[in-house]
């Protein structure tokens, strides 16, 4: 029992750094509404334009309020939660991966004078990551994850086409790209 305790001590420290992101998006959030009357939302992704590129850094960091903001928030903190057993590396590398590359495909390919925020990029990135996970590594823990988080989560999958108005399915699309990009590169090496 010691030693489970022992084990489970790390993971209780990681855990604290995905609660610390939560509250950073939702104090951003406030601070948002409260100061900038949502104007933070303009650092978002412009696609196809210079000042757009900054974008990249900030749209998982924005929302359009609120409403969106609690949309994203549990299923941040459900996938995170898998993502993060894997280590605070992994975690940070799994993350990174995504929020560039679904920033990048946003930038490339979304609308014309259209403006992409939201952390759902991160999520979707989270969903095909642990998805992927379990085809590039087929361990029994990892089977066990995706087959939890497709029952849980795997009807979002329709939201990376566009079928529904105001929301980024490219940023959708793009992050779970990511997150097999980032499971493929992340596995464990062959014998």
């Amino acid at each position: 029992m010691n030693k489970a305790l022992t084990a489970s001590k790390p993971l209780l420290k990681n855990l604290r750094y995905l609660l610390i992101m939560v509250l950073v998006l939702w104090g951003l959030e406030l601070i948002d509404v409260l100061f900038f009357k949502q104007g933070l939302n303009f650092l978002g992704i412009r696609p196809r334009t210079v000042s757009g590129l900054r974008g990249i850094l900030f749209a998982p960091l924005l929302h359009g309020g609120f409403g969106h903001l609690a949309a994203n928030t549990l299923p941040f903190l459900v996938l995170g939660f898998f993502v993060m057993l894997r280590g605070l590396s992994s975690f940070i590398q799994v993350t990174a991966t995504v929020w560039l590359i679904g920033g990048l495909g946003i930038w490339l390919t979304g609308g014309a004078n259209t403006l992409h925020i939201g952390a759902s990029i991160i999520i979707f990135g989270y969903l095909g990551y642990l998805l992927a996970r379990a085809y590039f590594e087929r361990s029994m823990i990892t089977l066990m994850i995706a087959l939890f988080v497709g029952l849980l989560y795997g009807g979002m999958i329709f939201s990376v086409l566009p079928i529904r108005a105001g929301v980024s399915w490219q940023g959708h699309l793009f992050g779970f790209v990511g997150g097999i990009l980032a499971a493929r590169w992340g596995r464990a090496p062959e014998n």
